[in-house]
């Protein structure tokens, strides 16, 4: 195991160990180059490792311990799949010689883990171990890349027996999509009155951010990230960039509504949050859809163009086809209305800011003006690492993020991910400032990741923004019900009185904390960023929920 360890080039393991674990930790005391890397709790564990992978673009290993340690695991395995993180998980399964006797934390792990992870399979003999272990790195990286499952009983992993390792596979990358279906991609773009783009989280993934800016400038199409995006799929201060779709079937068919031809590129078809009639997708408008994915092509809406291939190639081919005759017609007046329409956005922005500000100049703030503050006083380099539901939202607007890996979020919307992705973005070589934007609620579901962060001496920034209170379900409660309007009440909603005290939790597990009062105090918290030799919380008091005008009338 070990030697396909070093092999893959795995130099850490994020585990909570368990007694299923110890000759896997008896190994490694005799290992070099491959560190343990300590989590409090399995949730906490399985985040570091998925911000570690996407940091570091290789496959990350966890260790689970046994049936409780993969039931806690699961949630970030299921973020890990529908962000497509690459990650192996060793599951410590019981002792094979009284499995059927049923000991205490056994069970059918790979059962268990099944739904989360793109396969699980359970080790029988130790010398199936190295097969199962290569096809578990190659299966974690091929596209759609995503979380594998292993689990190996205690007594095969200190079985000591002559095993067959097989040498690691020399794969070809993916090359671009098919040539003829390009050229009749690019036809469509090049004859469209109004082409737009939605850019996927495949784009940052894959490193084609600048390959899209092409295409889009030679377009001249206004391009709009997919809704709840994971990372930087298209810089944010392009005069193209209109900012992100929403999370419906209605909201993104508003936005797409008015454009003849729409290029979808490395999306998970929308994926939305809320229900609604809706389909995406405006009558008349055609679909050209790219993605390294197959399966993804035409699942949820017809393309009239689908283009398989890994997708920075793909986008440079599908590039020089557009401008093969020359510039596109039209696209420089699209450019210039876009940029028209981006500065009237800005400006309207910078409005909205003041008189938030205006409004609220101390605590509690207001979260649009707290989420400005942080976005103005990050250093032109930081990655930001978000989980902060409805206020991450605001801070996506608020952001002027330019560099691909600059932010960090998971569509998979398990809570609990922020903190230990945070850890895992810090520890994967990033020299780049580190910041994580993260709700009350959500700091509470990964809290022990702050631990991690302390004993490890992670320069790494949280701000908590803390409002005392679930206000999405609040804010979509009063969307559809009269009664919570009416009474001001919103059962098992609130988490104050009394406030959480994140102050006195973060010091319980060594890192040092703040809480601010002001809008310019939050700025100098967070400006310090840069200068950090280790982990930092800053609490962010911030009003809470405001029903909605008409809220709770028929609709």
């Amino acid at each position: 195991m070990l030697h396909i360890l070093a092999e893959e080039g795995v130099d850490r393991v994020f585990g909570n160990p368990g007694t299923t674990e110890l000759p896997l930790l008896d190994a490694l005391n005799s290992a070099d180059g491959v560190e343990y890397v300590l989590g409090l709790q399995e949730g906490s564990v399985v985040a570091m490792a998925d911000g570690y992978a996407r940091a570091t673009g290789r496959p990350a290993v966890v260790s689970l311990h046994a049936a409780c340690g993969t039931a806690n695991g699961v949630s970030g395995l299921l973020n890990a799949r529908r962000s497509r993180t690459p990650l192996v998980v060793l599951a410590g399964q019981q002792d094979r010689r009284h499995l059927l006797q049923d000991p205490m934390l056994s069970g059918d792990l790979a059962a268990l883990a099944r739904p989360a992870v793109k396969e699980a399979h359970e080790v029988r003999h130790a010398a199936d171990l190295p097969l199962l272990l290569r096809r578990a790195f190659d299966t974690a990286r091929r596209a759609p890349a995503g979380p594998v499952f292993l689990s190996i009983p205690m007594d095969v992993l200190a079985e000591r027996t002559p095993v067959e390792v097989p040498a690691r596979s020399r794969v070809a990358p993916q090359g671009p999509a098919d040539a003829e279906a390009t050229a009749e991609a690019a036809r469509l773009l090049t004859g469209a009155l109004s082409p737009v783009i939605v850019a996927g989280d495949g784009v940052g993934r894959e490193g084609a951010v600048a390959e899209l800016v092409a295409v889009a400038e030679a377009l001249g199409a206004t391009v709009l990230h997919q809704p709840l995006h994971d990372g930087v799929d298209f810089p944010y201060t392009h005069p193209l960039h209109a900012g992100m779709l929403p999370a419906t079937h209605a909201g993104v068919r508003e936005a797409l509504e008015g454009h003849d031809v729409v290029l979808i590129v490395g999306t998970h078809a929308f994926t939305p949050h809320h229900y609604t009639p809706d389909h995406p997708i405006p009558d008349g408008s055609v679909v050209v859809q790219l993605d390294s994915d197959g399966a993804e092509i035409g699942r949820n809406f017809p393309a009239a163009v689908g283009l398989t291939g890994a997708v920075r190639p793909s986008l440079a081919a599908l590039s020089a086809e557009l401008t093969r005759g020359g510039p596109v017609e039209g696209a420089e007046r699209r450019a210039a209305e876009a940029a028209e329409r981006a500065a009237g956005r800005a400006a309207e922005w910078e409005r909205t800011v003041a008189a938030h500000r205006a409004d609220r100049p101390s605590a509690p703030l207001s979260p649009l003006a707290a989420v400005d503050a942080v976005a103005r006083a990050l250093p032109p380099d930081a990655v930001v690492v978000e989980e902060a539901i409805t206020s991450g939202v605001l801070l996506r607007g608020a952001l002027r993020l330019e560099r691909p890996g600059g932010y960090v979020h998971t569509v998979g919307g398990g809570l609990g991910h922020g903190i230990g992705a945070a850890v895992g973005t810090r520890l994967g070589g990033q020299d780049r400032p580190v910041v994580a934007v993260l709700g009350d609620g959500c700091t509470m579901f990964g809290l022990q990741g702050l631990w991690s962060a302390a004993r490890l001496g992670l320069a790494v920034t949280f701000v908590v923004l803390n409002n005392g209170e679930y206000r999405i379900l609040k804010d979509t409660l009063d969307s559809w019900s009269s009664e919570s309007t009416a009474r001001g009440s919103y059962p098992g909603l609130d988490l104050a009185p009394p406030h959480l005290d994140f102050q006195a939790a973060a010091r319980t597990f060594g890192v040092p904390a703040t809480r601010v009062k002001t809008l310019e105090e939050l700025s100098e918290a967070v400006g310090a960023c840069g200068s950090a030799v280790g982990p930092r919380l800053i609490e962010v008091p911030i009003a809470g929920h405001e029903p909605r005008a008409g809220a709770g009338t028929d609709s």
